[in-house]
């Protein structure tokens, strides 16, 4: 066991570092009260240091005031704003030495922050979300919460700019409020529809059932919003991460993305700026991340141009499984043996391929023992198969789905060629005649607008509608992924996706049915009850 106390601190720098670590002596802590460009220069120097981590931050930082300006932003100074400010400066300048020192882009998942976007279009949380690796976004929930406000006589919905001084202005506004107008005005009697055909039964909690009910109606609903509805997000990041998002949202085509990549931009930079510095519009990483980006979309639009004309042969909606590695099991099962095996993974794929179905078999078996729930992750080993599926599905779907990260994913351009989603709840009810008639409205609001700007005439699209997506994804995160999302408590669209991915690779695979042993086939009325009910439980005995 590793020795818990190796630094000796004298009283006084013990007394100074306990405000900034979780513990002086034990040899496991947590920096504290420090900011981000201070944590991310200190691991960085710590790489390549032979002292601890609160030695170095005694010696390079805190006894190094002079130089690094620590007293004034880390140490609870009392300067006023414009000798803040230059201190921050100074103490940056420092900081940029250290972190241009190491030359190596992982120093940027050193520091993070917590960013929030607010009065951002459901478009354009989806752009920020593309990015997969460093960050954790959190949308408002469509569920929870109705999207019937207004503000100062206004709907809530992005006023996209091209469009608001082009020829389709009243036409975007008026589809949009139509479809605002639809979803507020459906919500009462949907409601009434909903608690006269599942009433609430004595053993049920009030609390638990109106939740219930809530989610049932706005998930029945959430169709009918457009794409450019205003949401809120936040995200937490590193870096690493946030430059990324940047340099991607400033070379957008869109007027919405820009403008959050400036603005993104010049919030970062009072809090990670040595993180985030070489994402701004001058800097020459930019600048050459820029006309590489613009090159390579000027390059892909004329290549699609001249060999893209393929027929649209996949518009039903449902997930399709094209591509498997037929050699996926014995992969699987030669990965399994790999950590407590001397002999190479060739050497054990190439045994597994002579071993017979039932050996296989035991071995993946032995994957499965003891895992008595989702939570219990598989071992790695899945990640050995493949799959890709071409998923034709609602907006809505794919804004839930597209959180999963551990996969490779892309997306057309939102549409309606593909037809739309109506739930079942509404048809051959009084209800089903204004929601159809909202979305064909839309339907040609977009075809209008489409014909002259097709990237901004996303903006209109109602969630309902249909579009085309691909996952390329491997097999331990396709069962995370389908166990979860078919649970009774997810929306009906993209519970019947996950159901479907999974059922298409157990047929194709039957000796990968045992990985998907959690995802539930089953449908649900009134899908969160048992959730609410359990929730409210919980409250009431604590």
């Amino acid at each position: 066991m590793f020795s818990d106390h190796y630094e000796e601190f004298t009283e006084s720098q013990t007394k100074v570092l306990e405000h900034f670590v979780t513990t002086t002596t034990g040899s496991v802590f947590v920096l504290k009260n420090l900011p981000e460009v201070i944590k991310g220069a200190l691991f960085s120097r710590y790489s390549r240091s032979v002292l601890g981590l609160r030695s170095l931050l005694l010696k390079e930082f805190i006894e190094n005031t002079e130089e690094t300006g620590f007293d004034s932003i880390a140490g609870g100074g009392t300067l006023d704003i414009e000798a803040q400010k230059l201190a921050i400066q100074k103490a940056q300048n420092f900081y940029d030495r250290i972190l241009d020192g190491y030359g190596d882009d992982s120093i940027g998942e050193l520091g993070g922050a917590h960013l929030a976007v607010e009065n951002v279009s459901m478009l354009g949380a989806k752009v920020i979300e593309d990015l997969r690796i460093g960050g954790s976004p959190l949308e408002k929930s469509t569920r929870y919460v109705y999207f019937d406000q207004k503000v100062q006589g206004d709907y809530l919905f992005y006023r996209e700019p091209i469009i608001m001084t082009s020829a389709f202005r009243d036409l975007y506004i008026d589809t949009c409020n139509s479809l605002f107008d639809t979803y507020t005005r459906l919500i009462p009697p949907l409601t009434t529809y909903f608690e006269e055909r599942f009433p609430k039964d004595a053993d049920t909690a009030k609390g638990a059932y109106h939740a219930a009910m809530r989610a049932k109606v706005l998930d029945c609903l959430r169709g009918l919003l457009p794409a450019s509805t205003l949401t809120n997000m936040g995200v937490f990041g590193n870096g690493r991460f946030f430059e990324s998002l940047i340099h991607k949202l400033t070379e957008s085509n869109l007027a919405e993305m820009q403008d959050i990549g400036k603005r993104s931009y010049e919030e970062l930079a009072k809090v990670i700026p040595s993180f985030v510095r070489r994402a701004a519009p001058t800097h020459k990483t930019h600048q050459s991340w820029a006309d590489y980006h613009e090159g390579l979309q000027t390059e892909l639009r004329m290549m699609a141009a001249q060999y893209a004309t393929v027929p649209n042969t996949s518009t039903k909606p449902g997930a399709r499984l094209i591509y498997a590695d037929a050699d996926g099991p014995r992969r699987v099962a030669a990965a399994t043996l790999f950590q407590y095996s001397p002999g190479g993974l060739k050497d054990l794929q190439n045994l597994t391929g002579e071993l017979s179905d039932e050996e296989v078999s035991r071995i993946l078996d032995a994957l499965c023992t003891g895992r008595e729930n989702r939570r219990h992750k598989s071992p790695r080993a899945l990640e050995h198969a493949t799959f890709t599926f071409e998923i034709v599905g609602d907006f809505g779907s794919y804004r839930d789905l597209h959180r999963h990260r551990i996969l490779t994913q892309e997306r057309q351009f939102l549409g309606c060629e593909l037809g739309y989603y109506i739930p079942e709840e509404l048809i051959d009810t009084e209800l089903e005649a204004p929601y159809r008639e909202a979305l064909e409205e839309a339907k040609k609001a977009w075809e209008q607008i489409a014909a002259d700007l097709p990237e901004e005439a996303q903006y209109v699209v109602p969630m309902a509608y249909n579009l085309r997506w691909y996952f390329h994804v491997n097999l331990r995160a396709l069962q995370w992924l389908t166990e979860l999302r078919s649970q009774a408590a997810g929306h009906p669209t993209y519970r019947h996706l996950a159901q479907e991915m999974a059922q298409q690779v157990i047929q194709q695979f039957p000796e990968f049915e045992r990985f998907f042993k959690f995802v539930d086939y089953e449908g649900h009325k009134l899908g969160r009850l048992s959730q609410e009910q359990r929730r409210e439980e919980k409250a009431l005995s604590s």
